[in-house]
C-alpha cells in the first residue's frame, strides 16, 4: 500500500568536495513542488544544482537541472518508486566541489542523498478518501450524523432545503459498507446524488 511522509527530512553528503543537502517532503500536486523548488533556489543561490524528483497522485517528475540527462532527477524517482512512495517531493541542492563525479558518480550521489534522508523520514499509509454526498428527510438528519460519527468519517457541509444534504468524506475502503448500512437503515429513504 502507497506510503506517504509525515513530515519533511534532510541528509547531507559531502562526495568528493561537492556538497549534497538533500530533503524529501509531503507534497500535494507539482504546482507546489515548483514553489518549493523555487525557494530552495533563494536559501541556496549559491548552488550550481537543485535537481528534484515529485511522485504526487498521478502527477510525477524528474529534473536534472543542469547534470547530465538522467543523472539525477530519474534516479531520484526511482528512490521514490522503489519505496512505493507517493505524494512526496525529493529534492538535492548540490554545491560543486571541482571534482567531476561522472555519470555513474552522479547518479550514486543523488540516489544516496534521497535515501539518507528517507532513512529518517516518518513513513504513513496513504489513505485514499472518498467524498460521499448524502440526502434525506429531516427526520432521518439525527440517524445519519450517529453514523458519520460512528464510522470515524468526517463530515465536511450539511445544507437544509427541502431534504438535508450532507457531505463527508471517509476511507474509500470502507464507503460501500457505509452507503449499505445508511440504506438499509434509511428503509429507501436516503438519496446518493453526484456532486
Amino acid at each position: 500500500m502507497p506510503q506517504t511522509l509525515a513530515a519533511p527530512a534532510h541528509s547531507e553528503l559531502i562526495i568528493k568536495k561537492s556538497r549534497f543537502i538533500g530533503c524529501v517532503q509531503p507534497m500535494a500536486d507539482r504546482a507546489s513542488a515548483q514553489a518549493a523548488v523555487d525557494g530552495l533556489w533563494k536559501q541556496h543561490p549559491g548552488a550550481a544544482h537543485i535537481c528534484w524528483a515529485l511522485l504526487a497522485g498521478g502527477q510525477s517528475a524528474a529534473v536534472d537541472d543542469g547534470e547530465p540527462g538522467g543523472t539525477a532527477g530519474r534516479p531520484m524517482l526511482d528512490v521514490l518508486r522503489h519505496q512505493d512512495l507517493d505524494g512526496v517531493l525529493a529534492t538535492v541542492v548540490r554545491y560543486f566541489g571541482g571534482v567531476k563525479l561522472g555519470a555513474g558518480g552522479l547518479v550514486r550521489a543523488y540516489t544516496d542523498t534521497v535515501a539518507q534522508a528517507l532513512l529518517t523520514a516518518t513513513k504513513v499509509t496513504l489513505q485514499r478518501m472518498a467524498t460521499l454526498h448524502c440526502q434525506v428527510p429531516y427526520a432521518l438528519e439525527g440517524l445519519l450524523r450517529r453514523e458519520i460519527e460512528a464510522a470515524g468519517a468526517e463530515l465536511l457541509q450539511v445544507q437544509h432545503h427541502s431534504l438535508v444534504t450532507l457531505e463527508l468524506r471517509l476511507p474509500e475502503a470502507q464507503a460501500p459498507s457505509f452507503v449499505e448500512r445508511i440504506n438499509d437503515c434509511g428503509q429507501g429513504r436516503v438519496g446518493w446524488p453526484r456532486p
